[in-house]
Protein backbone atom coordinates (compact mmCIF):
# COMPACT_ATOMS: atom_id res chain seq x y z
CA UNK A 1 0.00 0.00 0.00
CA UNK A 2 3.08 2.25 0.10
CA UNK A 3 2.14 3.41 -3.77
CA UNK A 4 -1.08 5.04 -2.48
CA UNK A 5 -0.77 8.63 -1.66
CA UNK A 6 -4.14 8.93 0.49
CA UNK A 7 -2.94 5.99 2.84
CA UNK A 8 -0.97 7.23 5.77
CA UNK A 9 2.02 4.43 7.32
CA UNK A 10 -0.65 3.06 9.59
CA UNK A 11 -3.01 2.47 6.75
CA UNK A 12 -5.69 4.98 7.23
CA UNK A 13 -7.81 7.54 5.10
CA UNK A 14 -5.29 10.72 4.59
CA UNK A 15 -5.98 14.08 2.99
CA UNK A 16 -2.48 14.52 1.22
CA UNK A 17 -0.25 17.13 2.38
CA UNK A 18 -0.07 19.43 -1.31
CA UNK A 19 1.43 22.62 1.04
CA UNK A 20 5.03 22.37 -0.50
CA UNK A 21 3.58 21.38 -4.47
CA UNK A 22 4.78 23.79 -7.52
CA UNK A 23 1.59 26.25 -8.33
CA UNK A 24 1.14 24.80 -11.91
CA UNK A 25 -1.64 24.92 -14.82
CA UNK A 26 -3.37 22.38 -14.65
CA UNK A 27 -6.02 20.73 -16.92
CA UNK A 28 -8.30 17.19 -17.26
CA UNK A 29 -10.31 15.96 -19.68
CA UNK A 30 -12.62 12.81 -19.40
CA UNK A 31 -15.30 11.22 -20.89
CA UNK A 32 -18.26 9.55 -20.38
CA UNK A 33 -21.32 7.44 -22.85
CA UNK A 34 -24.90 7.46 -22.20
CA UNK A 35 -25.69 4.87 -24.49
CA UNK A 36 -30.09 4.98 -25.09
CA UNK A 37 -32.27 3.67 -27.96
CA UNK A 38 -32.48 5.50 -31.32
CA UNK A 39 -35.50 7.36 -30.57
CA UNK A 40 -34.40 8.79 -27.31
CA UNK A 41 -31.51 10.34 -28.54
CA UNK A 42 -33.62 11.55 -31.44
CA UNK A 43 -36.08 12.85 -29.16
CA UNK A 44 -33.41 14.82 -27.38
CA UNK A 45 -32.01 16.17 -30.46
CA UNK A 46 -35.25 17.61 -31.26
CA UNK A 47 -35.69 18.93 -28.12
CA UNK A 48 -38.49 17.19 -27.07
CA UNK A 49 -37.91 15.78 -23.76
CA UNK A 50 -41.01 16.83 -21.38
CA UNK A 51 -38.53 17.83 -18.48
CA UNK A 52 -36.93 20.45 -20.77
CA UNK A 53 -33.81 20.98 -22.61
CA UNK A 54 -31.81 17.64 -21.41
CA UNK A 55 -28.10 18.83 -22.77
CA UNK A 56 -28.66 21.97 -21.39
CA UNK A 57 -29.52 21.05 -17.94
CA UNK A 58 -26.92 18.30 -18.60
CA UNK A 59 -24.30 20.89 -19.11
CA UNK A 60 -25.20 23.06 -16.12
CA UNK A 61 -25.16 20.05 -13.95
CA UNK A 62 -21.89 18.95 -15.07
CA UNK A 63 -19.91 22.44 -14.14
CA UNK A 64 -21.87 22.46 -11.12
CA UNK A 65 -20.75 19.10 -9.94
CA UNK A 66 -16.49 20.09 -11.14
CA UNK A 67 -16.76 22.97 -8.63
CA UNK A 68 -18.13 20.46 -5.51
CA UNK A 69 -15.89 17.57 -5.97
CA UNK A 70 -14.53 18.45 -2.61
CA UNK A 71 -18.33 18.28 -1.36
CA UNK A 72 -18.93 14.24 -3.11
CA UNK A 73 -15.16 12.80 -2.73
CA UNK A 74 -13.96 12.48 0.36
CA UNK A 75 -10.09 13.52 0.49
CA UNK A 76 -9.77 15.99 -2.39
CA UNK A 77 -8.98 19.37 -1.98
CA UNK A 78 -11.30 22.11 -2.28
CA UNK A 79 -10.15 23.83 -5.56
CA UNK A 80 -10.67 27.49 -7.48
CA UNK A 81 -11.23 25.94 -10.95
CA UNK A 82 -10.39 28.53 -13.68
CA UNK A 83 -12.19 26.39 -15.97
CA UNK A 84 -14.92 23.89 -16.06
CA UNK A 85 -16.99 22.76 -19.38
CA UNK A 86 -19.17 20.33 -20.96
CA UNK A 87 -19.45 19.14 -24.67
CA UNK A 88 -21.94 17.09 -26.56
CA UNK A 89 -21.38 14.72 -29.01
CA UNK A 90 -24.97 12.83 -30.29
CA UNK A 91 -23.87 10.04 -31.86
CA UNK A 92 -26.04 7.64 -34.14
CA UNK A 93 -23.57 4.82 -34.03
CA UNK A 94 -23.94 4.26 -30.23
CA UNK A 95 -26.93 5.05 -30.44
CA UNK A 96 -26.22 8.09 -27.71
CA UNK A 97 -24.33 10.91 -26.31
CA UNK A 98 -21.13 10.89 -25.78
CA UNK A 99 -19.98 13.55 -23.31
CA UNK A 100 -16.63 15.59 -22.60
CA UNK A 101 -15.65 17.17 -19.31
CA UNK A 102 -12.67 19.77 -18.94
CA UNK A 103 -11.39 21.47 -15.39
CA UNK A 104 -8.43 23.93 -15.56
CA UNK A 105 -6.85 25.36 -12.49
CA UNK A 106 -3.55 27.05 -11.44
CA UNK A 107 -3.29 25.16 -8.33
CA UNK A 108 -1.02 22.55 -6.25
CA UNK A 109 -2.66 19.36 -6.94
CA UNK A 110 -4.49 18.00 -10.39
CA UNK A 111 -8.34 18.05 -11.55
CA UNK A 112 -8.63 14.88 -12.51
CA UNK A 113 -11.71 13.69 -10.16
CA UNK A 114 -13.09 17.45 -11.38
CA UNK A 115 -12.88 16.73 -14.64
CA UNK A 116 -14.43 12.65 -14.16
CA UNK A 117 -17.15 14.28 -11.16
CA UNK A 118 -18.74 16.33 -14.12
CA UNK A 119 -19.18 14.05 -16.62
CA UNK A 120 -20.84 11.28 -14.14
CA UNK A 121 -23.15 14.17 -13.09
CA UNK A 122 -23.55 15.09 -16.77
CA UNK A 123 -24.69 11.78 -17.47
CA UNK A 124 -26.46 10.94 -14.81
CA UNK A 125 -28.73 14.46 -15.71
CA UNK A 126 -29.25 12.97 -19.46
CA UNK A 127 -30.67 9.81 -17.32
CA UNK A 128 -32.67 11.55 -15.09
CA UNK A 129 -34.46 13.65 -17.69
CA UNK A 130 -34.90 11.30 -20.37
CA UNK A 131 -35.75 7.88 -18.40
CA UNK A 132 -39.65 8.16 -18.81
CA UNK A 133 -38.63 7.59 -22.41
CA UNK A 134 -35.83 5.46 -22.05
CA UNK A 135 -35.69 3.17 -18.85
CA UNK A 136 -32.76 1.32 -20.19
CA UNK A 137 -30.14 3.91 -20.99
CA UNK A 138 -26.58 2.90 -20.18
CA UNK A 139 -23.74 5.21 -18.66
CA UNK A 140 -20.82 3.39 -19.55
CA UNK A 141 -16.81 3.95 -19.90
CA UNK A 142 -16.26 7.25 -17.75
CA UNK A 143 -12.90 7.59 -17.73
CA UNK A 144 -9.69 10.30 -17.87
CA UNK A 145 -8.81 10.68 -21.84
CA UNK A 146 -5.90 13.54 -20.57
CA UNK A 147 -4.24 15.23 -17.57
CA UNK A 148 -1.89 17.84 -18.08
CA UNK A 149 0.63 20.05 -15.83
CA UNK A 150 2.03 18.60 -12.54
CA UNK A 151 5.27 16.86 -11.35
CA UNK A 152 3.90 13.75 -13.86
CA UNK A 153 3.49 16.03 -16.79
CA UNK A 154 1.62 15.24 -19.38
CA UNK A 155 -0.87 11.97 -19.88
CA UNK A 156 -2.93 10.81 -22.53
CA UNK A 157 -4.94 7.70 -21.90
CA UNK A 158 -4.60 4.53 -24.92
CA UNK A 159 -6.93 4.75 -27.55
Amino acid sequence: MSGLTHIDPQGRASMVDVGDKAVTSRTAVAEGLVIMQPETLAMIRAGAAKKGDVLATARIAGIMAAKKTHDLIPLCHPLLLTKASIDFDLDDSLPGIRVTGLARVSGQTGVEMEALTAVSVACLTIYDMAKAADRGMRIDGIRLLEKLGGKSGHWVAEA
